[in-house]
């Protein structure tokens, strides 16, 4: 920071000995736009541009500061300008059709680079022109107009170059090849390796027999040979490749796979038993003895368990594990196997009897048996890796990740909250032994936000060192709970990292769409750009962004900075809606924990769903308080009431229109979210993420926020309108604090009680009563927004009828009774947040005096390392909501501060 201002002055010393010297100028924004005085810069860099200048210091030192502010449109303009005075240079026109390039102007791409041919008829500017018409056709939403259009007139322009033997690189020939490509629009086949070629051609096969195809009666039926048809030459065929496999010295996976495969679709053709490839339970049996050892035997056969009858299942199970090399049991320790080879048969075993349901239907003892025995095979296991370097995951790690899941069965079903423990323990200490396992991780992740305890989480989502699109993918782990568990510094970090990465990557892609026409990678182009417009279109990075510009209004805003001065910054306008949400996509990996659940307790397509629709109705209602929040600075108190001209020409009358608009549209918005609320839809615990909706509506934020910009608007109305003649709308305001007040309190009715207790010898936590907590903050801040603005219009109003009285002694003037409710409505707001204030100080008192040592927390845990986990878990989980009753006080105590000042 020390060098960008030393920077600055040196630009000031510059401008100042040559005011004529526009590059200094630049500089001088640059230094000022890095300060953090944007509007200073922009102005500086418009005084600059209006002058059109045509040196290239000026024009690269306003293409950096452009870049810098998240304006490339504008390096459009500068380079549109230069050319047009320096029509010859080659220079200018490459850097105006980059600079469109930047902002996807296909169209203007395309004449760009004709232009630029004309100037300097070099063979790449001619076909940056052809790729430009290939992504017109991409980008447009007639696909008639794409096919007729674009495609034939950039297929012309090539075949032109051919006949004239102008043709030079390959990327020219590459570009011929992508015009054909997207008029013929192959099949596309997938040839990774032999798996792929078997259900491509099933999938043929099927077709044809589908649509009762036969062969010509004369004639080869295709160049490649004879074409398969039939079901029986399907099972020859299959019959062939696995005699095949039985002479080869080398096992192939994938003949037998097919097998199973083909049984499955000639089952759903309705031919159970017209082919007799075998009984499905007796090939898997097989395929086990030949690949149990290997870890991918069990997502080979995972894909295939629903050929099995459910009356089988268990019978199975003791068939796999009857030919699992495994020690004799012992009295306290189980039967063990004596290699990795057995101990990999043994893991897929285990993994199949969860996929098949057997361990969610035993109770409660059987359950915690089987933990335990999963417990002692893993620390067993433990033996086999002691050689393993601290980046290579234990061969026994899945026994402790299934003791897990068991154990997150037991809490979450039977509301067992001690499983909740045992699991964090088992999970914190596999983490020891293998600190690069990220399902431990992530499980940790997801099993302490639900606890209510975000601060452990920073350090382990850290340690995942997301790469590039997982920030996308997986970020949402993150962002969901920070804030609503009351941590606002990690909120706002885990936001700002989100954020960073986004507008890099789209300052990035811009680089490397260029660096690809540079090169003639020009196949790589509509890749680029459909990875952009992914990000672009981020459902995240759409919630992400109206998140943390709430989290800012709500820390800063009438603490550091006014509301008005926050929101100027953010350059929010509540007439602009900037969310894609046509185009919004749902980036997130749903899929990301590893799971054993039976098909129907694992993650569907209708979750996925369900989960999108909730999310996006969520961001809506989210997305339209702030707007409804960042018009309010622009309500200014009426100097002449009733004068509808001054107010119009104000833009006041207009904003007042938008915030009526904006309630209708969240009013229409909220409703579907309690519809939605209202289907109870349980996602399961490794799936999606409930949004905060529920926990919305039921806490009373939802009615207090709504009932609040009501309030606005009819205070709005009686500025208008002025205090004669509106006797009706002042008593509705004083009914509108007297309920507002209600609400409130209501709200914080629901963050009364503990977040921890210990009872007999079980610690249970209350996770909701924080949410809740922080719920109020949230609501409380839009309280005291809105009545500020209350204040801004009453207060002039008593002033002006304080000075009649004042000169006109004779007269008694009557003060309303709407300063004296608004007196009221503000003392109860003073007397309200304080009682919080005193409540939350409460609550730190009590969690400091819970005595965490007389938990019983050792009922399944198998070894004195896994007791001494105890400690730290819940050492972990305490100073979490420690330290977020502290920030959540803290922040209420400066609202505090802030009603203080609305005494009119």
């Amino acid at each position: 920071m020390a060098i960008i201002k030393w920077r600055s002055q040196q630009a000031d010393k510059i401008v100042e000995k040559h005011k004529d010297l526009h590059c200094a100028k630049v500089l001088k924004a640059i230094g000022l736009q890095r300060t953090g005085k944007q509007d200073e810069a922009f102005t500086l860099a418009k005084e600059v541009a209006a002058l059109e200048p045509t040196d290239d210091n000026s024009l690269q030192a306003l293409t950096i500061l452009y870049r810098e502010m998240h304006r490339p449109e504008l390096v459009t303009k500068l380079y549109e300008a230069a050319v047009k005075k320096v029509p010859n240079s080659e220079e200018y026109h490459s850097h105006l059709f980059m600079a469109y390039a930047r902002v996807g102007e296909y169209k203007k791409m395309q004449q760009a680079g004709m232009a630029l041919y004309k100037i300097v008829p070099k063979n790449p500017y001619y076909f940056w022109s052809v790729m430009s018409l290939i992504m017109q056709s991409i980008s447009a939403q007639d696909e008639n107009l794409s096919k007729t259009m674009f495609l034939p007139l950039a297929e012309r322009m090539v075949e032109k170059m051919v006949k004239e033997d102008k043709i030079e690189a390959e990327a020219e020939v590459m570009i011929y090849g992508l015009i054909l490509n997207k008029f013929k629009n192959p099949l596309e086949m997938t040839i990774s390796d032999d798996w792929q070629f078997y259900l491509t051609y099933f999938d043929s096969v099927f077709q044809l027999i589908d649509e009762a195809w036969t062969p010509p009666a004369e004639g080869e039926h295709s160049l490649e040979g004879d074409v398969h048809y039939s079901a029986e030459e399907a099972v020859k065929f299959i019959e062939d490749r696995i005699t095949e496999e039985s002479k080869s010295s080398r096992h192939l996976r994938g003949p037998h796979l097919a097998k199973l495969e083909l049984i499955r679709r000639l089952r759903r053709q309705g031919w159970n038993d017209e082919y007799k490839l075998g009984n499905p339970e007796e090939l898997m049996f097989q395929y086990f003895k030949k690949f149990g050892d290997k870890p991918c035997c069990f997502t080979d056969l995972k894909v295939f368990v629903d050929l099995l009858p459910s009356t089988e299942c268990t019978k199975f199970i003791n068939q796999l594990l009857g030919v699992v090399p495994l020690s004799a049991p012992k009295e306290d320790k189980p039967a063990l196997p004596a290699d990795i080879k057995a101990l990999q048969q043994h893991l897929c075993v285990v993994q199949l009897t969860r996929l098949l349901g057997l361990y969610h239907t035993m109770d409660k003892n059987q359950q915690l048996t089987v933990v335990r025995e999963l417990m002692l095979r893993y620390q067993h296991g433990l033996e086999f890796g002691k050689s393993c370097l601290k980046t290579e995951l234990q061969f026994s790690d899945y026994y402790c990740l299934l003791a897990v899941h068991i154990l997150i069965d037991m809490w979450l079903e039977a509301g067992e909250e001690r499983a909740a423990w045992q699991a964090l323990i088992l999970l914190e200490e596999g983490l020891t032994h293998s600190p690069s396992n990220a399902q431990f991780k992530l499980l940790l992740v997801r099993i302490y936000c639900l606890l209510g305890a975000f601060e452990p989480v920073v350090d382990l989502y850290s340690s995942l060192d997301a790469k590039h699109i997982q920030h996308d993918t997986i970020g949402y782990l993150l962002t969901r709970y920070a804030e609503p568990l009351g941590q606002y510094a990690a909120a706002s970090q885990s936001c700002n990292f989100a954020l960073r990465f986004f507008h890099s990557n789209q300052k990035d892609t811009s680089e490397y769409i260029i660096q690809a026409y540079k090169y003639g990678a020009f196949e790589k182009i509509p890749e680029f750009i459909a990875f952009r417009n992914r990000l672009n279109s981020s459902l995240h990075f759409a919630q992400v962004r109206t998140e943390r510009m709430l989290l800012d209004l709500l820390l800063e805003a009438n603490i550091s900075t006014s509301l008005e001065e926050s929101i100027k910054s953010m350059s929010l306008n509540p007439e602009e809606d900037d969310i894609p949400w046509k185009d919004l996509r749902d980036n997130r990996d749903l899929n990301v924990f590893f799971s054993w659940n039976p098909k129907d307790r694992d993650i569907s397509e209708d979750h996925k769903k369900l989960s999108l629709e909730e999310e996006t109705i969520w961001l809506r209602i989210r997305s339209l308080t702030l707007r409804l929040v960042s018009g309010l600075p622009s309500l200014r108190h009426a100097v002449e009431p009733k004068n509808s001209e001054k107010t119009t020409e104000n833009g006041v009358s207009s904003r007042i229109d938008t915030i009526r608009s904006l309630l209708q549209q969240l009013e229409a918005v909220l409703d579907a979210g309690k519809k939605f609320v209202e289907r109870k839809i349980q996602y399961p615990f490794l799936g999606p993420l409930p949004t905060r909706m529920a926990g919305f509506f039921s806490s009373g934020s939802c009615q207090c926020q709504t009932s609040s910009f009501y309030l606005l608007v009819d205070m709005h109305e009686l500025d208008t309108n002025g205090l004669e003649d509106t006797s009706e709308i002042q008593e509705r305001i004083g009914n509108q604090f007297k309920s507002l007040l209600e609400q409130l309190k209501e709200v914080f009715n629901k963050c009364k009680g503990d977040l921890m207790e210990v009872k007999d010898g079980s610690l249970k936590t209350y996770p909701n009563t924080l949410e809740n907590l922080v719920f109020f903050v949230e609501t409380i801040s839009i309280v005291l927004w809105v009545s500020s603005y209350c204040d801004s219009v009453l207060r002039p109003y008593k002033l002006n009828l304080q000075k009649k009285k004042k000169k006109k002694k004779e007269i008694s003037i009557i003060m309303p009774s709407i300063f004296t409710s608004f007196q009221d409505y503000v003392t109860g707001l003073q007397m309200l947040i304080s009682n919080v204030v005193d409540h939350i100080k409460g609550l730190e008192i009590l969690l400091t005096a819970l005595k965490l040592e007389e938990l019983i927390l050792e009922d399944i845990l198998v070894s004195q390392e896994e007791r001494r986990f105890t400690k730290t878990v819940q050492g972990k989980v305490q100073s979490s909501y420690q330290h977020s009753l502290q920030e959540i006080g803290e922040l209420l105590k400066k609202r505090l501060e802030t009603i203080k000042k609305l005494k009119i």
